[in-house]
């Protein structure tokens, strides 16, 4: 009886098995399921479908299937197990599922379309959170060629910014994101190889110019040698050092040899820079040049004080001779002499105008000759009227004497 009971049992127990693998949310002996309501409402499925592989297997293989089925219902997940599709992108990301690795078949759920997009996703979601997902691989790929593109561009800026070439940030060796991620390497690199040269070149010249502010002789450093940029730096900073150096040795050579001309005794350098030479030889020819002046004005000054050129005791003939050129050379004088003149012709007083003080000698002289003149030319109209006046009282006696002779007769 027991026996009877126990087969009774069994033979009740298979077809309700059935029934409960069919029923959606889990696979069946097949490996397929119904679409629930809920999945159909969101649109994730329609109908039956298979999950796992399902629907692949042989009859022979249905018993090994069973046992398959009934161990996967632990942890088979459908696309209506999650309530919201952030859920679903969750479970795929934290199980590392991918087009080619997708044991729970969520991706194409229902559509039979496997994109590497598990259950479908919205129209708006950024897909590129998924993992393994065409965007999130897309964007990786992106991600790594912006990189390469950005070593890359690096390398060559920072070579061409040190060799202070042409900025030229485009390249035309990859793909867009390539090509930007080498633009903006290639920029931070030719900005810091602009910078890296321009700190060189600026340290080459200060060793140059301390090289030269010693000597004249220039003797490029060995870690310059090879860079010809790097040495022609050093050489400029070399250069000014010495034109320096020059310039204010020159001033100082300049300086003495005018003292020198002033004084009338050369005394040139021996053993200097032909420059040197030139420069004390400048400084002596002005100092003779304002030595002549000086000689010159006094004959000029001289000129105002006396009647005529008295030759000066100077003991140097060249000195007597520039005297004289400004002795002669004082035209100024002409025009005391002819207003002192003027003034005594004139027979006006005696007034020396206060800018001619000093050459009142050459006014009195000049305003006598003038006064001399004056007189004389009064003496003779005075002359002149006095004979006019005696001849008219003859003719005025003839006349009386003439009619009292007639009246006689």
């Amino acid at each position: 009886m027991k026996r009877i009971c126990f087969i009774l049992v069994l033979l009740l127990f298979i077809p309700f098995q059935g029934i409960v693998d069919a029923h959606s949310g889990r696979t069946d002996s097949n490996g397929g399921h119904n679409c629930s309501e809920k999945s159909q409402a969101k649109g994730l499925c329609s109908g039956y479908h298979y999950h796992n592989g399902g629907g692949d297997t042989s009859p022979s293989d249905s018993s090994s299937s069973s046992s398959t089925s009934t161990s996967n219902q632990s942890w088979d997940k459908d696309c209506s197990d999650f309530s919201t599709y952030d859920e679903v992108v969750e479970y795929w990301n934290s199980k590392g599922y991918s087009k080619t690795n997708d044991p729970e078949k969520l991706d194409g759920w229902g559509n039979a379309v496997d994109d590497g997009i598990p259950c479908e996703a919205p129209s708006d979601y950024d897909t590129t959170n998924i993992n393994g997902s065409p965007e999130q691989i897309a964007q990786e790929t992106a991600e790594q060629d912006i990189a390469k593109g950005e070593k890359d561009g690096y390398a060559v800026g920072l070579e061409d910014g040190y060799q202070e070439k042409e900025n030229n940030p485009t390249s035309s060796n990859g793909s867009d994101a390539y090509e930007s991620g080498y633009a903006s390497g290639y920029s931070k690199g030719f900005g810091e190889g602009s910078t890296k040269i321009a700190s060189e070149k600026k340290q080459a010249d200060q060793d140059g110019y301390s090289l030269g502010q010693k000597q004249d002789k220039i003797e490029i450093s060995s870690k310059y040698t090879n860079n010809k940029m790097l040495s022609d730096s050093f050489t400029v900073g070399f250069n000014r050092a010495v034109e320096e150096r020059d310039k204010k040795k020159e001033a100082e050579l300049e300086a003495l040899g005018y003292e020198d001309g002033k004084k009338d005794k050369q005394n040139e350098p021996k053993n200097v820079k032909e420059s040197y030479l030139m420069a004390y030889q400048n400084g002596f020819n002005k100092g003779q040049e304002d030595l002549k002046q000086s000689y010159i004005d006094k004959g000029y000054q001289a000129a105002f004080t006396l009647l005529e050129y008295k030759k000066p005791d100077f003991g140097n003939e060249k000195y007597i001779t520039w005297y004289k050129e400004g002795f002669e050379s004082n035209t100024e004088v002409e025009k005391i002499e002819e207003m002192a003149y003027d003034m005594g012709l004139e027979g006006e007083k005696l007034v020396i105008p206060k800018e001619y003080s000093d050459s009142e000698v050459i006014f009195n002289h000049y305003y006598e000759i003038g006064t001399e003149e004056y007189e004389e030319k009064e003496r003779k109209e005075n002359t002149l009227t006095a004979t006019g006046f005696g001849l008219i009282i003859l003719a005025w006696l003839a006349r009386r004497f003439y009619v009292a002779k007639k009246m006689i007769s």
